[in-house]
């Protein structure tokens, strides 16, 4: 496997991503399944992901990790466009579709959570879900996530615009259901 573990959970890990994860990171871009949840409509070549790897994985306004399961990645979680003066985040993720409604997803949130809230001190993480993609409303909401408004016909996926639905976490919310 390679990178250090960063967080271990019971059945999943998060750890750096690295160039070797490129290809699977692409492979996954491109696969329907992951990219109409995500919002994405184009496909992404081996450069554009070298890219994003570059820009976003290796910058310093976002954490984002590989989900590892007995060494395989099956996922991505991250919290992005971190503002260190207001102390939120965006959180983001998918798991890959053979790898998905086996709790993987629900561990990492949990796990990323934890992280955010205990370690970097952040007081608010969001997230966007479009509203194809019932499976991540469901997950946000079980983790505590209240949704707190909908951006109507804000991205077009397969010929249709699609609603994004906006959820938000305060630290003192998932503190309390958490004790």
């Amino acid at each position: 496997m390679p990178g250090p573990v960063f967080l271990e959970g019971e059945r999943s890990t998060l750890r750096p991503i690295e160039e070797e994860d490129l290809e699977f990171l692409q492979a996954q871009a491109n696969d329907p399944r992951i990219w109409r949840p995500i919002g994405r409509s184009r496909p992404l070549n081996l450069e554009q992901e070298r890219e994003f790897f570059e820009d976003v994985v290796c910058g310093d306004e976002n954490v984002v990790v590989m989900i590892v399961v007995e060494s395989e990645p099956v996922g991505t979680i991250a919290l992005n466009w971190i503002d260190w003066e207001v102390q939120k985040a965006e959180l983001g993720y998918w798991v890959a579709s053979d790898h998905q409604r086996q709790g993987y997803g629900t561990e990492a949130v949990e796990q990323i959570l934890e992280y955010g809230f205990d370690q970097l001190g952040l007081h608010r993480i969001e997230a966007r879900v479009f509203e194809l993609n019932e499976p991540s409303r469901r997950l946000l909401e079980s983790a505590g996530f209240t949704q707190e408004g909908v951006h109507r016909d804000v991205e077009f996926i397969d010929g249709q615009y699609q609603d994004a639905y906006w959820y938000g976490l305060l630290e003192d919310e998932w503190r309390e259901q958490d004790g």
